[in-house]
C-alpha cells in the first residue's frame, strides 16, 4: 500500500543537482581568508558540520533536540510581553491600548519576516543565514533590556520579530536532512518546541514578573538567544544552497505560482488557516473563562494552566512515528482532527461546569491540531524539494492569518455570546478542516476526487543509488515500505 505524491520533475534535491563545493576544503579556507574576519567567522563551520556529499552530516536525535530547543526560545520572544501589558503600561506611562501595540508590532514583524526573509532559505546556505539572523535578534534584544522609551521599545519589538523567523527556516532544513520515512517524526519534535515556546513564554513571563522585576524576563531571553547562537555555531550542520539561478523577486513571486501548481499546498494551507483560528480562539478566550466565575483565577494560576497544552510535546512524536511516517496524509489528519473535535466538544459544553472540561479541551485540541500541521508539513515538503522554504512560507502565512482571525472572532463571539458559543465556532472550523482534508485522495492527480482509489501504507521511493527521494506510487527505480 502506498501514497501518491505530487508529480515531480528535475527539482528533486539530490547530490547531483545542488551546489557542491568545487575546490575542496583547502580552497574554501583560502577564500575565507580574503573576506572580512567577521564574515569569515560566520561562514566557518566545525569539521563535523561541513557539507560532504559523500558523507553528509547525520540528523540524529541530539541534533533534533537542538533544533527544538532553538525553536522554543526563539518563538518565545514573540509572547513574553503578552502577560506583562499592565506592567508595561505603568512603566512607560502609556494607556493599556497603547501597551497592547507591543505584541501587535511583534506579530507584524514576524509576518514581515515570514514573507520577506524565509523565502531566502531557498537561495542561500541555511547555516550562516540562521546564525546571522540569530545574532541580529540577540543584538537587537539588548536594546529591549535597556531602553526606557516606549517608542524605542515598540520599534525594537518589531525589528527583533522580523529576524525571529529562524525556526521557520530550520523546519525546511529538517526536511532536507532527514529521509522521508523519518521526516514527520523529526518535524514533530521541532514543532513541539515551537508549541513549548508559546506556552513557556507566557508561563515564565508571568512567574518572573510576579516574583521580581518584569525586565528580568528580557534579560533571560537575551542570555538564551546568545546561548542558541553558540550552540548552533558549534553543532548546526551546513547544507548547500538549493537554488543558485533565481533572483529574489522571482523567489517571492514563485510562492504564488506554487499555489497554482500543487493542490496539496492549497488544501494544507486552508486546513492550517482553520486549525490556527481554532487554536488561538481557544487560548485567547480561555483567559476570560478562567478569570470569571465560577473560577476567578489569578494571572499566575491562568498561566500555570498552559501546562495542560503540553500534550503535543509528549505524544506528537509518537503519533508521527507510528502513523504519519507510515501511512497516507489523509489518515493522519483525519485521526488527529477527530481527536481535536472530541476535545473541543467536551470543553465547549462542560467548560462552565467543571475545570476538567477546559483541561481536556486544551490537551486534545493542542495534540490534534499540531499533529495535523506536522502531517501537512511533511506532505507539502515532498511536492517541490527545492522550494521547501517557499512552500513553508505560503503555508505559514495561511496559519498566521488564521491566528489573527481566531483572536478577533474568538474575542468578539465570547463578548457577545459567551464561552459555549465561542467554543462551538471553533468546533465548526475544525470540522470544516476535516472535510477539506478529505476532498482529494492520495492517488488523485487533479484538484478534487478520489480517482485511482486509495491505499493506506506510505511507500518511500529510492533512486538508482538507493537514496530516498520522496514518496510515490510506483515510479522510481526502487521502493520500500516505511
Amino acid at each position: 500500500m502506498e501514497e501518491k505524491a505530487e508529480p515531480r520533475d528535475h527539482n528533486v534535491v539530490t547530490p547531483d543537482n545542488i551546489e557542491q563545493p568545487r575546490d575542496g576544503e583547502e580552497n574554501l579556507e583560502e577564500s575565507q581568508e580574503k573576506r572580512h574576519p567577521l564574515v569569515a567567522a560566520l561562514l566557518w563551520a566545525p569539521p563535523q558540520c561541513r557539507w560532504n556529499p559523500d558523507n553528509p552530516p547525520k540528523f540524529n536525535i541530539l541534533m533534533n533536540l537542538l533544533f527544538a530547543f532553538a525553536g522554543t526560545f526563539t518563538v518565545a520572544n514573540l509572547y513574553y510581553a503578552q502577560p506583562l501589558l499592565d506592567l508595561l503600561a505603568d512603566f512607560f506611562n502609556v494607556s493599556q491600548v497603547r501597551a497592547s501595540l507591543i505584541p501587535t508590532c511583534s506579530q507584524a514583524g514576524y509576518a514581515a519576516g515570514l514573507i520577506f526573509i524565509c523565502p531566502l532559505g531557498d537561495m542561500v546556505r541555511r547555516r550562516p543565514f540562521v546564525l546571522l539572523l540569530t545574532f541580529i535578534t540577540a543584538t537587537i534584544w539588548l536594546g529591549l533590556c535597556f531602553t526606557n522609551s516606549y517608542n524605542v521599545f515598540l520599534a525594537l519589538s518589531f525589528l527583533s520579530s522580523i529576524t525571529t523567523v529562524t525556526p521557520q527556516i530550520m523546519l525546511p532544513l529538517v526536511g532536507d536532512l532527514t529521509p522521508p520515512h523519518r521526516r514527520a517524526t523529526a518535524l514533530s519534535i521541532v514543532s513541539s518546541g515551537l508549541v513549548l515556546g508559546l506556552l513557556f513564554a507566557r508561563l515564565l513571563s508571568g512567574i518572573i514578573a510576579e516574583t521580581s522585576a518584569w525586565r528580568n524576563i528580557y534579560w533571560l531571553s537575551l542570555a538564551l538567544q546568545y546561548a542558541i547562537f553558540i550552540l548552533l555555531y558549534l553543532f548546526m550542520p551546513d547544507y548547500p544552497s538549493t537554488n543558485t539561478d533565481i533572483s529574489y523577486p522571482k523567489i517571492l513571486y514563485s510562492i504564488l505560482i506554487l499555489f497554482t501548481k500543487h493542490p496539496v499546498l492549497v488544501y494544507a494551507t486552508l486546513m492550517g488557516f482553520l486549525c490556527s483560528s481554532a487554536f488561538t480562539s481557544f487560548w485567547t478566550t480561555l483567559t476570560f473563562l478562567l478569570s470569571s466565575p465560577p473560577y476567578t483565577y489569578t494571572t499566575l494560576q491562568i498561566g500555570l494552566f498552559s501546562l495542560a497544552g503540553l500534550s503535543p510535546t509528549i505524544f506528537n512524536p509518537i503519533f508521527s512515528r507510528l502513523i504519519t511516517d507510515k501511512y497516507i496524509t489523509q489518515l493522519s489528519t483525519t485521526l488527529s482532527l477527530l481527536v481535536a473535535i472530541t476535545g473541543i466538544a467536551i470543553g465547549a459544553y462542560t467548560g462552565k461546569l467543571t475545570l476538567a472540561g477546559p483541561i481536556i479541551h486544551a490537551a486534545l485540541l493542542d495534540f490534534g491540531l499540531q499533529a495535523t500541521m506536522v502531517a501537512n508539513r511533511a506532505a507539502i515538503y515532498a511536492v517541490a524539494p527545492k522550494a521547501r522554504n517557499r512552500l513553508n512560507t505560503g503555508y505559514m502565512m495561511g496559519a498566521f492569518c488564521g491566528q489573527l482571525m481566531g483572536t478577533s472572532v474568538g474575542n468578539r463571539v465570547y463578548a457577545e455570546r459567551g464561552w459555549m458559543v465561542s467554543a462551538s465556532v471553533s468546533l465548526v472550523l475544525v470540522v470544516i478542516a476535516l472535510g477539506i482534508g478529505l476532498v482529494r485522495g492520495p492517488r488523485e492527480e487533479g484538484w478534487v476526487g478520489w480517482r485511482g482509489g486509495f491505499v493506506l501504507r506510505r511507500v518511500v521511493v529510492l533512486d538508482g543509488t538507493g537514496t530516498e527521494t520522496g514518496t510515490q506510487t510506483g515510479t522510481g527505480t526502487g521502493t520500500r515500505q516505511s
